[in-house]
């Protein structure tokens, strides 16, 4: 595994080689799939606003070139790896092949706490990642998008960056930028709203009525915010549960989304939240419901909670939540948990992302 030696990735080869048994892929083209066409690390040094001088650590990995120009997303996380960010980029290539994209996966970010930094050190810290990326990507090479811990601004700093050097202005150079700079409409709700649809076909299939439907979401951020309030306001679905890195809440009478989502504006967190009862994180994924949506972070549904799963069906927002030994747990109640796998369920963004790409290019 060498650089990529890291659980994430060492779970998303394993579920990579029970799908190539299954295709019977000779060990050439395994090794080719499996392991990425090009892995970059930078150390970024970037001015404090007290003076001193921080150097981070950032990466980028493009997976697969065969199909187009990479696509991926652009994380700002504290825990971050090489390979961590290996892994999303091999996430990202079935993805866009699923979704029938001319793309290859690549991610990219920076081990950071972007909460821990002013505007003024994450604008410097952007910009300077950006600079050292510049030789490695463009608009048919590699195109950078947002992620956990990035928004619409980093994407302009990002794009503003790369075009100074260029000397024009390239808008394709990223997407989920900000519509007055060539963005697109929706883009920022597209992954949440794209759960939503799937989780609606879903509920159509099994023949579930969504006004009698309760779901629980973990992660309130840009994925899972947008599908609450989607799934609560528009699909008639009582949302039963809600959490973020601090707090979970559970209340089997309903919670009301739209006023937890101006709690987190306020406050920024769900901690001091009080429509429902504070429960444990982890406990709150094997509550009663019949949607579970894990919109968080990767390994959350393990072998040691799967069997305990009491939910109708679970929607993988997040990129790689379920682990291959829960999969296997999975497997034996396909009858009871009609599965969504992340690659199809979040692919809403990255469809988005193609359309303002094209946008771009065409200057439209």
């Amino acid at each position: 595994m060498t650089i990529y030696n890291d659980d994430v990735f060492r779970m998303a080869c394993a579920q990579f080689q029970v799908i190539a048994d299954y295709l019977n892929i000779d060990k050439n083209h395994r090794d080719r799939l499996m392991y990425p066409k090009r892995a970059i690390a930078v150390t970024l040094p970037v001015h404090l606003d007290d003076g001193s001088t921080k150097t981070f650590q950032g990466y980028r990995v493009q997976h697969h070139l065969t199909l187009g120009p990479t696509k991926g997303g652009t994380r700002f996380a504290p825990s971050l790896s090489m390979g961590e960010t290996a892994a999303l980029a091999m996430w990202m290539s079935w993805k866009c092949a699923l979704a029938n994209l001319p793309y290859g996966g690549a991610k990219g970010g920076v081990a950071v706490d972007p909460s821990k930094l002013s505007r003024t050190e994450l604008e410097a810290l952007s910009r300077r990642y950006m600079q050292e990326m510049i030789p490695f990507v463009g608009p048919h090479t590699d195109i950078m998008g947002p992620d956990m811990g990035t928004n619409e601004q980093i994407m302009a700093w990002f794009m503003d960056t790369y075009s100074v050097y260029q000397g024009y202005a390239v808008s394709e150079i990223v997407t989920g930028k900000p519509v007055s700079i060539g963005g697109t409409e929706g883009r920022r709700e597209a992954t949440g709203r794209g759960v939503v649809y799937l989780i609606e076909r879903a509920m159509n299939v099994l023949k579930i009525d969504p006004e009698k439907c309760t779901a629980i979401v973990q992660g309130f951020g840009n994925v899972g915010s947008v599908a609450a309030l989607s799934l609560a306001l528009k699909s008639g679905v009582k949302v039963v549960g809600i959490s973020d890195a601090h707090a979970a809440l559970y209340n089997p009478k309903g919670i009301d989304v739209k006023a937890a989502e101006q709690h987190i504006l306020k406050k920024r967190h769900l901690r001091a939240f009080a429509q429902g009862d504070h429960v444990d994180p982890n406990q709150l994924l094997t509550m009663k419901c019949d949607v579970l949506i894990p919109a968080a972070v990767d390994r959350v549904i393990t072998e040691k909670n799967a069997a305990k799963l009491q939910c109708r069906i679970l929607a993988e927002a997040a990129n790689g939540p379920t682990t291959p030994a829960a999969d296997l747990i999975l497997e034996q109640r396909w009858d009871e948990i009609f599965v969504i796998p992340d690659i199809l369920c979040n692919a809403g963004g990255v469809i988005v992302s193609y359309f303002e790409w094209v946008q771009g290019l065409q200057s439209f």
